[in-house]
């Protein structure tokens, strides 16, 4: 697919300069586009690129140019476009899901062999990839994509437009929302990890009888696990972003908006804010409550409840400022 520099802006709302009719068919790094290429600047360190960029458009966050670049109407960069918008990432990513759209439409229809428990209602809009089971009493929305290999339990329930890709497991019970996509190889509702020693030191095995609730809006990257709750249930709010190779716990609770990213452990029955972030291989234990609006640094270590929204480093988790002047002493101490 191709598009004009004036199509772009036109889409976008952004002011337009140089070549109106410049086309490109592809995205690429500022550092190496060629003219062929979108890229898009959200950083002054890159305004160098504007003189020096074989990029056929270039998308720029207009605070970052205003005081520092003006534009003659008419002029841009030679043979090419620079399109000012309020947010060039964002711009970016709004282009993009249109060409994803484009790319991989969405598909229709039943694969076979597939097995598709009786009266299970497939919706005319809706995909069944080949070898997917879907059991007793599932219920699945309008426009679902269920691709070849995936598992849902019985009694489940799948929203509209959700996308489940191969081999996702879906365990009885639980419940999936509208506008969700689940990547390759992820578990939801696996047991949680519940045991308790007998008289004689043995282990024994607590059932898990509760499910998973996931809302709208949900992204859950490859091989990531949610475990079911031992009562009631694991819930991941609308507008969670889970990377890939995270384990989520029993009974576990994560707020509205919140970043999860990979090889995060979040122990079980801890409740994390809205609109947090937890970087990679971040460890939170259990039984724990995370304020809103808190961020914690790559491998934090979380042992106790957070009830100040701010930034967090270390183990234990404190203060980033603070730990990384620790860190500094740290390096002295080992230098002596």
């Amino acid at each position: 697919m191709e598009f004009s520099a004036q199509q772009i802006a036109a889409l976008l709302g952004g002011a337009l300069y140089g070549n109106s009719n410049a086309m490109v068919r592809d995205v690429a790094p500022i550092e190496s586009a060629q003219a062929h290429h979108l890229s898009f600047i959200t950083d002054a360190k890159y305004l160098p690129f504007l003189t020096t960029s074989k990029a056929g458009v270039i998308l720029v966050t207009r605070s970052v140019v205003e005081g520092k670049i003006t534009f003659p109407e008419g002029e841009g960069k030679a043979g090419g476009a620079v399109i000012l918008v309020d947010n060039a990432r964002g711009a970016m990513a709004q282009l993009l899901q249109l060409v994803s759209k484009a790319m991989n439409p969405a598909k229709k229809g039943i694969e076979q062999p597939s097995c598709i428990a009786e009266g299970v209602a497939v919706p005319e809009d809706a995909y069944v990839g080949a070898f997917a089971y879907i059991g007793k009493n599932v219920r699945l929305g309008k426009g679902v994509q269920i691709y070849p290999h995936v598992y849902i339990g019985d009694n489940v329930t799948i929203g509209d437009n959700t996308v489940l890709y191969d081999g996702v497991k879906i365990y009885a019970h639980c419940k999936i929302g509208a506008d969700c996509i689940l990547h390759a190889g992820v578990v939801v509702g696996s047991d949680g990890f519940g045991f308790e020693p007998d008289a004689n030191g043995m282990n024994q095995k607590i059932p898990q009888i509760g499910n998973v609730i996931i809302e709208d809006d949900v992204e859950i990257g490859a091989n990531t696990t949610v475990d079911r709750a031992m009562m009631g249930s694991t819930i991941i709010h609308r507008n969670v972003k889970i990377d890939n190779l995270v384990q989520i716990a029993h009974n576990v609770e994560v707020g509205e908006s919140t970043f999860i990213c990979a090889q995060v452990g979040i122990a079980g029955s801890t409740k994390i804010g809205k609109h947090c972030i937890l970087a990679g291989q971040v460890g939170v234990a259990g039984h724990l409550e995370i304020a809103d609006n808190c961020i914690f640094g790559a491998q934090t270590g979380v042992p106790g409840n957070i009830r100040k929204p701010g930034m967090y480093m270390g183990y234990p988790a404190i203060d980033a400022a603070v730990w990384r002047r620790a860190v500094v002493r740290f390096k002295q101490s080992g230098q002596k």
